[in-house]
């Protein structure tokens, strides 16, 4: 059933009041999809308020109780993010924590968040909940969601969701009205959602957001890419990712769009060709990805083919290097851009399935400018938005007649931008979060009293465009030893543009030179392989062969070219590197579940591989501890090669010649 409305679309206050606005105002559009055995399954708005009211009340009929916080774990499906509100209906706070995550960091979260309630998407995830049970008192009911293997254990505390909805339904007339009562009295002001940081320096921290922290700031940024009930994304992220809850669930409540997951997370790529959403986001690490798959394919494909693909993409990034630089294009330049969307960049849109979108961003983390071209140039409208969880996400985005590789783009509506002393960036806005959940000296010192939030990015406003442009961490910029500028992310950006290196570290602070370690990509790496018949074992194996080797230096060289072109950072070209032996994994504490990475934690680790880059050894022996995918530790040794790299003089100080040449 539908309650009446308490405030309407435009005015309401909170995720409740907008599933009880859309569900009677949108009540027969689709809201969610999701893609099950082969077949995508649909649900209208006025179905999502009826899943979500009946969990609602099945939870209260449970004992939930205002500020009851309740723990969500899994991937992306409908009734995990129905269960989001549902929670909210009840008067609880949804905590999502990452699925990935194993039961240790579970623990801290459950435990730091005094969850009492768990919902877990698989016997999986309740397996990891029940493992650590012990250490959680507060914990007193765990919900599932798929039933698969869970019949025989013991149900004292386990409620199957079908089940819990079916008690919320035998409610209603009981629990029902005081149910609307609760969900009026809800203000913007009330707690929304605790969602945690990656803890890139320490202990993840819980950021309190708002209704109006979400919804205010959803509401300006929909407006500002003209978003509308049209509109239709795929919900691919972690749910406990503050990006995807600001798309997935604030725009999407607050424009009334369709929502859509994949069957899972291996048919991502083929779930987004079929669904050919409108509105697209994802961090740089997903484009890189389809860029690679592109490279793969094509390396495969016939010599026709190849060569059309490398003249037509070719003639592509010359046009949108004029389009940036505001120049007309010829006649024969516009013929060939319209031959070219026929025989290459319209077939490649629908193998990434981007024919349809319109709207999309990349954030996270920054993003090289050569693949950000890359899309651009195909005609892919891919944005940069600049922001963090504290944030509600957005503090800056790329206005759609304005984009520029090298920023990201101008403050949100609503948002306010300073640049203090050191180069930090602080903002204020309606998207502040609340504060850190148990953590009163951590929210003074990010924010102040007057609602300024200092971000720990150092950045500065480009005088070209206007725009904000982000160098890297703050605490991650340095200087060499000769006092030079030192921005490693902007370096393993160029690195990692290259389809072969899936991730990469630089080391450069107060040291004379620059040095890399690199992540070979093994779909990638392995294709390649395959095609020049070389053997391998293992990924160890394969990140030491010779060839492979040669490979990554002649990246390297490429690197070092173009940074030699830069007159900001020609000095931060790479002198040494070396492949590791291993994937960087989140697992063993290198990266965090958003994939980024822990800079000092690895030069920890790995300091016995950094002691040697520096030095003058050809190759270096080294043992290193693994987490393997039932939790257990073991350790990898290897000997790893360690090769020097071309460098190039810097563009400025070249004779004028050379320039030209």
């Amino acid at each position: 059933m539908t309650v009446a409305d308490p405030q309407g679309l435009a005015n309401a206050e909170t995720f409740p009041a907008l599933l009880i606005a859309n569900a009677r105002e949108r009540g027969q559009r689709p809201a969610s999809r999701e893609k099950e055995f082969g077949i995508w399954q649909s649900w209208t708005w006025q179905e999502v308020h009826d899943e979500a009211r009946a969990l609602a009340l099945g939870l209260v009929a449970l004992g939930m109780q205002p500020g009851d916080r309740m723990a969500i774990i899994g991937s992306n499906r409908p009734r995990l993010y129905w269960s989001i509100v549902a929670c909210q209906m009840a008067g609880g706070v949804p905590v999502p924590v990452y699925q990935d995550a194993v039961a240790e960091e579970m623990a801290f979260i459950l435990d730091h968040c005094e969850a009492r309630f768990a919902l877990a998407e698989d016997q999986e995830q309740v397996d990891k909940v029940l493992s650590i049970q012990e250490r959680l008192p507060t914990i007193t009911h765990i919900l599932y969601e798929d039933p698969r293997g869970l019949r025989n254990y013991d149900h004292s505390t386990l409620h199957d969701y079908a089940e819990v909805q079916k008690l919320g339904r035998a409610a209603e007339a009981e629990q029902g009205p005081a149910m609307d009562a609760r969900i009026a009295r809800m203000q913007g002001s009330d707690t929304c959602v605790m969602l945690y940081t990656s803890g890139t320096t320490g202990k993840p921290k819980g950021v309190v957001l708002s209704h109006d922290n979400i919804l205010i700031t959803a509401r300006a940024a929909a407006e500002f890419d003209g978003l509308t009930e049209q509109d239709s994304m795929l919900a691919y992220l972690p749910l406990a990712w503050v990006g995807d809850f600001i798309f997935s669930m604030g725009q999407a409540y607050v424009c009334g769009f369709c929502v859509a997951c994949p069957e899972s997370a291996d048919t991502m790529h083929a779930d987004l060709r079929e669904l050919g959403p409108t509105y697209f986001f994802a961090p740089p690490r997903i484009f890189e990805s389809l860029l690679t798959m592109v490279t793969i394919r094509m390396e495969d494909a016939g010599a026709i083919k190849r060569w059309l693909f490398a003249r037509f993409m070719a003639h592509a990034k010359a046009m949108e290097a004029k389009r940036r630089a505001g120049s007309p294009l010829t006649g024969w330049e516009n013929f060939l851009t319209r031959l070219g969307e026929i025989l290459v960049y319209g077939p490649l849109k629908n193998v990434l399935g981007m024919t349809r979108v319109r709207v999309a961003y990349t954030a996270g983390e920054a993003i090289g400018p050569d693949l950000f071209a890359f899309y651009r140039s195909i005609g892919v409208p891919m944005k940069q938005l600049y922001g963090q969880t504290e944030a509600s996400v957005f503090i800056t985005q790329h206005p759609d007649d304005a984009v520029d590789p090298e920023t990201v783009g101008v403050p949100t509506p609503g948002v306010e931008i300073q640049i203090r002393e050191g180069g930090e960036v602080f903002y204020r806005s309606p998207g502040v979060f609340v504060e850190y959940y148990k953590n009163p000296a951590g929210t003074r010192e990010t924010k102040d009293e007057e609602g300024w939030v200092a971000t720990g990015d150092a950045g500065f406003f480009d005088e070209r465009t206007g725009q904000l442009r982000i160098l890297d961490r703050a605490k991650d910029v340095g200087k060499l030893a000769d006092g030079k500028l030192f921005a490693p992310k902007y370096l393993e950006n160029k690195l990692k543009f290259f389809p072969n290196i899936l991730e990469a570290v630089v080391f450069g602070h107060e040291r004379d030179r620059c040095m890399a370690m690199v992540n070979i990509d093994l779909s990638a790496v392995g294709n390649w392989a395959e095609r020049n018949n070389i053997a391998y074992g293992s990924y160890q194996e394969l990140s030491q062969h010779p060839r492979v080797l040669e490979m990554i230096e002649e990246h390297v060289r490429d690197t070092n070219r173009s940074l030699a072109e830069d007159p900001m950072l020609s000095h931060c070209q790479i002198a040494r590197f070396l492949v590791l032996h291993k994937e960087l994994d989140a697992d063993d504490g290198e990266l965090t579940r958003t994939r980024k990475v822990r800079r000092r934690f690895i030069s920890e680790k790995f300091e016995d591989l950094v002691t040697a880059l520096y030095s003058d050894m050809g190759e270096i022996t080294t043992e290193t501890e693994v987490t393997y995918e039932d939790g257990r530790k073991g350790a990898i040794r290897a000997t790893l090669k360690i090769r020097d790299a071309e460098t190039f003089p810097p563009a400025h100080a070249r004779p004028t010649a050379d320039r030209a040449a």
